[in-house]
């Protein structure tokens, strides 16, 4: 299984970062996860740079895209090469979760056609001009689409990923390790209640072969 999180130029640490580290809790061999960027490094809206670990070409034949979040994301939308290889994304082949200004980017690619969205605060007026339901809450998905609103919302993305290719049992080890001390069974319960809403009963383990077949019904 392949997550990739994409990562641009102006990126906030919290929304790439602590993805990365939950989604990291998953110990399996065929389990990788990595920063997809439009080039060799990025700089986040705080000065830390990281180097790619993935292509976005590559992202978009992940099993699930995280897009993240950052201080130029009107830029991003705006830019033809970027837009022009994310619309490769195809949320019947691959679980597609946005974190903060990550759903303009959903929105501009026309994968929230009639699915309302989370965003931050001060994306919100952009999502919503973009023709988009936004919603007051931190957390919705509807099939393989997800949207979540607030650097700290960050681990409901996370989580969300890993019950759907792992297992929620796989998603709730992570989210308890992850879990201040002294309050993991609150933290991981209040987690569960902006989650489990929008799982499929019992969350479904999103294999290759499951994605292929799910695929193949679509072309038809």
């Amino acid at each position: 299984m392949h997550i990739a999180i994409l990562t641009f130029e102006g990126y906030n640490e919290l929304d790439s970062l602590i993805a990365l580290g939950v989604l990291n809790r998953v110990r399996a061999d065929d389990w990788r996860v990595t920063i997809a960027t439009p080039g060799p490094r990025v700089t986040s809206m705080n000065g830390v740079v990281i180097e790619q670990m993935s292509t976005l070409e590559e992202a978009c034949a992940a099993d699930a895209v995280i897009i993240g979040s950052g201080i130029a994301t009107r830029e991003v939308v705006e830019d033809p090469a970027i837009m022009g290889i994310l619309r490769g994304l195809d949320p019947s082949r691959r679980l597609i979760a946005a974190q903060c200004s990550g759903a303009l980017v959903s929105a501009r690619l026309g994968l929230l056609h009639d699915i309302p969205a989370c965003t931050d605060l001060i994306t919100r007026p952009w999502v919503a001009a973009a023709g988009v339901e936004v919603l007051d809450q931190p957390f919705y998905a509807r099939g393989n689409i997800a949207t979540a609103g607030g650097c700290l919302a960050s681990h409901y993305l996370a989580a969300w990923v890993i019950a759907r290719l792992a297992g929620k049992e796989a998603a709730d080890d992570a989210l308890h390790y992850v879990a201040p001390v002294g309050e993991k069974e609150e933290y991981v319960e209040r987690a569960w209640r902006n989650i489990t809403p929008y799982l499929p009963d019992p969350a479904p383990v999103m294999t290759r072969a499951a994605a292929a077949a799910a695929a193949a019904v679509s072309v038809r």
